[in-house]
């Protein structure tokens, strides 16, 4: 991903340097197209079409239905291929009396003016007295900068989700990292985060502090703080929690997160109290906590009568405004939904577990350490082995003797409820957290 402008402009001259990306990046402009329609319009072969748009790079996106469209990055690529060929042509005179040795400085003059123009072109600043169409290619350009190129998963969820008003923001790149999740199957883990300042509310000024979550490449989580006044959208919001809750879940289908979102629009259709109140359809769980225009909504799969958290989907209201929406109900799959283990089992298991048990920290190895055999906690939560999958799970905790090296006071026991196998035992320094 481009970071600088440097690598902006590297790739924009590289990919408009060619006629035939630059009539691809025309006709996407006008409308989104398939591959085959592409193919069609240039009357090339399709080799010859998929090397062009490699080359093309990040200013073109496919959706996963295979249609490709102008990134934002694209959009402003258009924008200053329409400043060069919109501007005017200058008509060179005769030069019939100079000798040589002229024509050849007047070409190097002429060459230098061409690379200045080019860069002041680039850089902008003579748009700033331009007329009104270069104006608005001047403030996608703008954007264009302000956000980085992975961002239009963002940009069209903040738009077509959230309903912010993303031209009333100027935004920028706060923090960026990606790791590999080795507990989730090795999954590429991306996060992102954007303050966003109002243009042009200084009356009511609006700063906004937004993340997202990518998840081998599919939105995960976005989350909200508002550091400043309130959001601008772009549409009016319904003042009913329930009613703009229904109303995000809609628009996640326009998003195009997955089919089961219809099945979750249908069951929200069904909540019709300002209570909380827990339902169920099929194998979705609805659990609501409602307090004013104050929500929390979350979805999760069941089966079996054992219910998968980690693949749900999560809506939190404050003030009827949507400040977090984690969704992994695509991310993971269920790989067994029998439980033939009981708690009172898991605790006999978990015990039986620790017998000979030992551990290293801090380099001291302890061989034996004593225990409370009656358990902190014994609690029920599926989880994966090392993949995407999920499986019933019991995570017994009991506290240790004493505090032992490294800080530990309690150690965990992971027990499968479908098998009654041991997963893990973990000696900790704190209480186990679950986020996913």
């Amino acid at each position: 991903m481009p970071e600088s402008k440097e690598e902006i402009y590297s790739i924009m001259f590289s990919s408009l340097k060619h006629p035939v990306r630059r009539k691809i990046l025309r006709i996407l402009a006008d409308k989104s197209l398939a591959f085959s329609e592409l193919l069609e319009l240039l009357g090339i072969s399709s080799s010859n079409l998929t090397y062009h748009l490699e080359n093309l790079g990040e200013l073109v996106s496919k959706n996963e239905t295979g249609v490709y469209r102008l990134s934002t990055f694209g959009q402003a690529a258009v924008g200053t291929m329409k400043i060069v060929e919109d501007a005017p042509q200058v008509q060179p005179k005769k030069f019939t009396t100079l000798n040589r040795k002229w024509r050849l400085v007047t070409g190097v003059l002429l060459i230098g003016l061409i690379v200045f123009a080019s860069v002041a072109i680039l850089e902008l600043s003579v748009l700033n007295t331009a007329l009104s169409e270069r104006d608005i290619i001047q403030s996608k350009y703008e954007q264009l900068l302000s956000w980085s190129s992975t961002a239009d998963d963002a940009i069209d969820f903040l738009q077509m989700v959230v309903q912010l008003d993303t031209s009333r923001y100027q935004a920028a790149l706060l923090s960026r990292t990606i790791e590999t999740r080795d507990d989730l199957g090795g999954i590429t883990q991306e996060v992102i985060k954007y303050s966003l300042i109002g243009k042009d509310n200084r009356d009511s000024p609006s700063r906004l502090t937004v993340s997202f979550r990518f998840r081998n490449g599919q939105f995960s989580q976005y989350q909200l703080n508002i550091d400043e006044g309130s959001p601008v959208y772009a549409e009016p919001q319904s003042p009913f929690v329930l009613d703009a809750a229904k109303n995000v879940v809609d628009r996640m289908q326009n998003y195009g997160t997955g089919s089961y979102l219809v099945n979750m629009s249908k069951l929200m259709s069904s909540i019709n109290t300002t209570d909380s109140m827990e339902i169920k359809e099929g194998n979705i769980k609805v659990n609501a906590t409602l307090s004013g225009n104050d929500a929390e909504i979350f979805m999760a799969y069941t089966e079996n009568n054992v219910d998968f958290t980690q693949k749900g989907l999560n809506l939190v209201f404050d003030e009827g405004v949507l400040k977090q929406l984690t969704d992994n109900w695509g991310l993971f799959s269920v790989g067994s939904t029998t439980v033939s283990v009981s708690s009172e089992r898991a605790v006999t298991l978990a015990r039986n577990a620790l017998n000979g048990y030992q551990w290293a920290s801090n380099g001291i190895v302890i061989k034996s350490f004593q225990y409370n055999p009656e358990p902190a906690s014994v609690f029920f939560h599926p989880n994966t082995k090392n993949d995407l999958t999920l499986y019933p799970q019991w995570i017994v905790t009991f506290y240790l003797d004493k505090v032992y090296a490294g800080g530990d006071y309690m150690i965990v026991v992971f027990i499968w409820a479908d098998t009654g196998e041991v997963a893990a035992i973990t000696p900790r320094d704190s209480p186990l957290s679950f986020s996913v």
